[in-house]
């Protein structure tokens, strides 16, 4: 569970599934059960917080009204910076995406930069939902042993 919690601020390391398998190998211990509702809960909210990590730089691009290049330009970043630059590409690489994607397609530098922005905090959410699941996980796992 430390390890996904440490994955909140890593990109080479998965954070909420992490935390979740974490909370998962309690089941094999005599020393602690996870509830039903909360392995249920969490395992939804795991999934859901995953899927949100990857689509939030392509939505606050729309919601900050970027054109399409900027949208296409964070997701390709996104892609190209898992692969090519790991691990810290997927961090920067939709920002960088947006950035050139916008400016490529408007030829506006301040519309770029707002694109690049409005990337920049679709990561950050990400980054905030992520370290959000991965103390809860740590703490309920705490509890579930210790208390």
């Amino acid at each position: 569970m430390a390890l996904g919690l440490l994955g909140a601020f890593l990109p080479v390391l998965p954070g909420p599934p992490l935390s979740f398998a974490g909370l998962m190998l309690l089941w094999f211990t005599d020393r602690a059960t996870p509830s039903v509702a909360a392995t249920v809960g969490g395992g939804l909210s795991m999934l859901i917080i995953t899927l949100l990590d990857y689509l939030l730089p392509t939505y606050y691009t729309k919601k900050f009204k970027s054109s399409q290049g900027g949208r296409r330009g964070a997701t390709m970043g996104m892609i190209v910076g898992l692969f090519l630059f790991p691990p810290w590409g997927i961090l920067i690489g939709p920002v960088i995406g947006a950035f050139l994607g916008e400016y490529a397609a408007t030829r506006n530098w301040s519309a770029a930069w707002n694109s690049g922005i409005a990337s920049l905090l679709g990561v950050a959410t990400g980054v905030v939902m992520k370290v959000v699941y991965g103390i809860w996980a740590l703490g309920y796992g705490i509890w579930l042993l210790f208390l």
